[in-house]
């Protein structure tokens, strides 16, 4: 087919080959399918033939086996073998081994180069989706974004953004008048969360040099798109991180990139592996977010492929956007299994010549359900059909060819070293050492005061009142004390007399007048 990419059938039992047209690639797509039923062979070859048609490409290698993209097949591996034997039955006359330009990324910085955003990029929203905050805690955290933008804070890294909590719980008084109630205990829920995402080693995904998108759109020399690869074995262990890391990359995709209308092929292919992580407990203004991405950013270019074991773990709204679609085999076990399946295969184009639902119960590993938008974006019927063999090694390289990928790539060196310029969290230190300068600086100032207070009482006497200026001459030290005695003296005798007028007053003093007055009048 010409402008497409071969995806396999063939054989008596299938129908014709299927070929995905480029043209319509980025109206997105879903592989589906139970555990080891081929969704990964399925995601690697996708990947080969972009690739190979100069599309560049964003995966994550959730099991660690996809790093084989790097080097080219053998047919001493014994899967390689059956599935060249597979080429000849489906008619894949050029069918060669290759290997395909990769370069690898890992947020922790083992397996990969470094990748990075910045909280500033990453958002309130998605940020409280990583956090797993109630609407109040989220309420504090667009607090803080607006504080960032008002006042020039940048919000770079994880420090940058627990110390702003810090400030905005210091000034909740006046905080709380402009924006509503602002409380420590929620301030201190979310700097608990942000610790707990440290742990994980969410702080590495926080920092600059932050990720550009040019450098996962690259194509080769030779006119082949390179295909990213984001390690994701151990990330997966922080599953809310993982999911929300390339959320974040998607909607960068549609907030930065131009409208480009109807391409003849794709700008990039992303492929969102594990997909379920995106929507489970999912809060609707996310999953009305994912909608919107899903819904515009095929006008820009991109094409998304979500990867999942069953199609129900995809919202109806989201999965009535996916046109291109790989139906592995699902089991119907239990009879919400066979609810499942069942309405999996109502949302396929009839075929007259067998049953769907019995088809997608029935398929082989390495064999899917298929459909693909036709001209006019019309889905085409569905097909059983044998997927093609990659091209490129099944499993796996060794640590020592990744290595070597990784040194040779085209963004080697450019994101290993750290950069941490001013920001958040190094203005609001330098205010808070300034401030307490200033407070320093103050409390002498007013030491100083107290003790110019001290010298001054101590200069006046007890009393307090001012020192009289005398105008007569010098006494001596003799006569001065002479005086003094005699002051004391006159004092005595002053008080003396007043005790006795006061008894003479007195009844015992009227008493003792009486009688010398009677004992002379008798005399007389």
């Amino acid at each position: 087919m010409e402008n497409g990419i071969f995806i396999g059938g063939g054989g008596t039992d299938y129908g014709e080959k299927q070929y995905m047209s480029l043209k319509y690639a980025n109206r997105h797509g879903l592989v589906a399918g139970a555990t080891g039923t081929g969704k990964t062979v399925t995601l690697q070859i996708l990947a080969e033939e972009f690739s190979a048609a100069g599309v560049p490409v964003f995966l994550s290698d959730v099991k660690g086996d996809l790093s084989g993209l790097a080097a080219a097949g053998s047919a001493d591996f014994k899967l390689h073998k059956a599935f060249s034997d597979r080429a000849g039955t489906i008619g894949f006359e050029d069918y060669k081994y290759a290997a395909f330009p990769v370069t690898f990324w890992d947020l922790f910085g083992q397996s990969g180069h470094p990748v990075r955003t910045t909280v500033a990029e990453m958002g309130p929203l998605l940020l409280s989706r990583l956090l797993e905050l109630t609407d109040a805690q989220e309420g504090i955290l667009n607090i803080a974004f607006r504080l960032s933008d008002e006042q020039g804070l940048a919000l770079l890294d994880l420090k940058d953004l627990q110390a702003l909590l810090v400030w905005v719980g210091e000034n909740r008084g006046e905080l709380s008048l402009r924006y509503g109630n602002v409380s420590v205990q929620s301030i201190g829920a979310i700097q608990r969360r942000l610790l707990v995402l440290e742990n994980q080693g969410g702080h590495l995904l926080f920092g600059e040099p932050a990720l550009q998108l040019s450098d996962i759109m690259r194509t080769d020399p030779d006119g082949r798109g390179r295909i990213n690869i984001l390690a994701s074995d151990k990330l997966m262990s922080s599953p809310r991180l993982y999911a929300t890391f390339l959320l974040w990359l998607l909607s960068e995709l549609f907030e930065e990139l131009p409208e480009v209308g109807d391409p003849d092929k794709p700008k990039l292919v992303f492929f969102f592996d594990e997909a379920h992580l995106l929507f489970d407990d999912a809060p609707k203004a996310l999953v009305d977010k994912v909608e919107q991405v899903a819904r515009l950013i095929r006008s820009k270019g991109v094409g998304v492929y979500f990867i999942t074991q069953n199609p129900a773990d995809v919202p109806e709204d989201i999965l009535g956007q996916l046109g291109n679609r790989f139906q592995h085999a699902l089991r119907a076990f239990t009879a919400r299994d066979r609810k499942a399946l069942r309405l999996a295969a109502e949302t396929y184009r009839e075929n007259p010549r067998f049953d769907t639902e019995e088809a997608i119960r029935e398929v082989g590993i390495g064999e899917a359900v298929t459909s693909m938008l036709l001209k006019k974006g019309i889905p085409g019927v569905v097909e059983r059909t044998l997927i093609r063999p990659p091209s490129s090694q099944l499993g796996p390289i060794s640590d020592a060819a990744r290595q070597q990928a990784i040194n040779t790539s085209p963004v080697a060196g450019k994101y290993e070293t750290v950069l941490d310029r001013k920001s958040a969290y190094e203005i609001l230190n330098a205010r808070a050492a300034e401030a307490a300068k200033e407070a320093e600086a103050a409390e002498a100032k007013e030491e100083e005061v107290e003790a110019a207070e001290r010298e001054f009482k101590a200069a006046r006497r007890y009393s307090g009142g001012r020192v009289s200026r005398s105008t007569s001459k010098p006494r001596t030290r003799s006569g001065t004390q002479s005086r003094s005695r005699r002051k004391k003296a006159d004092s005595f005798g002053e008080a003396m007399a007043k005790t006795v007028m006061k008894e003479l007053t007195g009844v015992t003093g009227r008493r003792i007048v009486r009688g010398i007055f009677g004992g002379l009048f008798k005399g007389r």
